[in-house]
């Protein structure tokens, strides 16, 4: 039977996992599947041009994802260390919760033509999602011991999978059957990016109510005298472990090997709507179509990898799926225009990799940082996160601009796959691990 401190360690880790169910039906709804190609198709009228330039819808929303990761570039490593400082990542993810779920539901208002309107509130909502997972990704190292980190850290992809899979089930619905229900495939386009919202919103509230935010062992919280001196000290406190880095060489080699491979992914997840819509001409509806397919497959590859991650290892399973991740932007390119069955396979095979690599992705390099410094690190982490995903979306923006295809640019991302792949195959595991005691004595 189990004691009442498992008990309340299990509610714990169910509590952080309901937070990515939450959150996935904004990232696949709004983020992924149906706004960008409401954005494409709808929003932006053709021949939108900018300073003279006309610039293609796929391009305009690639240089939009950028932009987010740029912001969330400065603002993460700085609000991790504050976290660290005061016990304040339970507050910080709140706040960036709610703001998030607010911009999210506020996309219901956009209409055709309002290209800059629409660009920036999407653009805050996703701040918002990113720096928000600074902390939420930060309570993990707290959660689990090395040994359980694979295996939480796939659950919460599972749960964020599944559950974005129910929300973005019934937006298809409501998409498709709009007639049925007497709406415009417009207007239910708009309220399924309202639902997102607040069912970010309505399931996250459960997290904030039972998730507990404990001190690691010797912990003393600082005091700010303002919040000035808070933002000095946590640009301090991220000069300091920037400087720092390269005494740990392993762990700074996975975070170079992270910047580039997730460049890749990210790229793909972000571009592959509107690609859908712009270059294989595919319907909105097989689109949404094959984005539930990648939720349910996603669950299960998932939990598969980290089942993988214990028979070859974690860092062995990760590229694993970076070698199938190569195969996903060949397979991509050659896809034939209206080739829908084909479109679905390659949902089915990005879904298998999809869970997999971020979740052992987070768990491998959770199981490398000190937890005395846990947000912080984090911070870094969605640096290099948010860093890699500004490249990839300008170089796929520039690429369309240049050929006015979309072709030439999904093939190139094959390059952010194979350097990540050869730098993580660099990475000395048992080493970093080792070194985690010494973080805060070496200077």
């Amino acid at each position: 039977m189990a004691t009442a401190s498992e008990k309340e360690e299990k509610k714990n880790v169910h509590a952080w996992c309901v937070y990515d169910w939450a959150t996935n039906g904004y990232q696949v709804t709004t983020a992924s599947a149906l706004f960008p190609v409401f954005f494409v198709e709808a929003i932006v009228p053709e021949g939108f041009s900018v300073f003279g330039r006309e610039i293609p819808a796929t391009g305009l929303w690639g240089f939009g994802l950028g932009i987010a990761a740029l912001i969330v570039f400065a603002l993460a490593p700085m609000l991790g260390a504050i976290a660290d400082l005061t016990l304040l990542k339970k507050r910080f993810l709140m706040a960036f919760a709610w703001s998030g779920c607010l911009f999210a539901s506020l996309l219901f208002f956009v209409t055709p033509g309002m290209v800059w309107l629409s660009l920036l509130t999407f653009i805050a909502a996703q701040v918002c999602y990113t720096s928000g997972n600074v902390f939420y990704n930060a309570f993990l190292p707290g959660l689990a011991t090395d040994e359980d980190m694979d295996r939480i850290s796939g659950r919460g992809f599972a749960y964020g999978y599944i559950g974005g899979a129910l929300q973005f089930g019934l937006a298809l619905a409501l998409v498709t059957g709009h007639d049925a229900v007497g709406l415009s495939e417009e207007t239910a386009i708009r309220v399924s990016l309202l639902t997102a919202g607040l069912w970010w919103l309505g399931f996250s509230t459960y997290t904030f109510i039972h998730l507990k935010e404990t001190p690691p062992p010797g912990f003393q919280e600082t005091v700010f005298s303002s919040p000035l001196s808070a933002v000095r000290h946590g640009v301090r406190q991220t000069w300091t472990l920037a400087r720092r880095l390269p005494k740990f060489p392993p762990l700074l080699i996975f975070l170079l090997a992270f910047f580039f491979y997730n460049d890749g992914i990210q790229t793909v997840i972000g571009v592959s709507a509107a690609y859908a819509r712009s270059e294989l001409d595919l319907p909105t509806q097989y689109i949404m179509i094959a984005f539930l397919i990648i939720q349910f497959v996603a669950f299960g590859g998932a939990l598969l990898f980290s089942r993988l991650a214990g028979i070859m290892g974690t860092k062995g399973a990760v590229l694993l799926s970076l070698a199938i991740w190569s195969g996903v932007v060949i397979y991509a390119y050659f896809l034939r225009e209206g080739d829908v069955v084909g479109f679905f396979v390659l949902g089915i095979i990005v879904g298998l990799v999809l869970g997999g690599n971020q979740a052992l992705s987070r768990s491998l390099f959770a199981s490398m940082i000190p937890r005395e410094a846990s947000a912080n690190f984090f911070g870094f982490f969605t640096v290099f996160h948010k860093l890699s995903a500004i490249m990839g979306p300008m170089l796929f923006g520039l690429l369309a601009t240049i050929f006015g295809a979309a072709r030439p640019a999904i093939l190139a991302l094959i390059v952010f796959f194979l350097i990540g792949a050869v730098l993580l195959s660099c990475v000395d595991v048992k080493k970093a691990r080792a070194s985690r005691g010494f973080w805060l004595e070496k200077a």
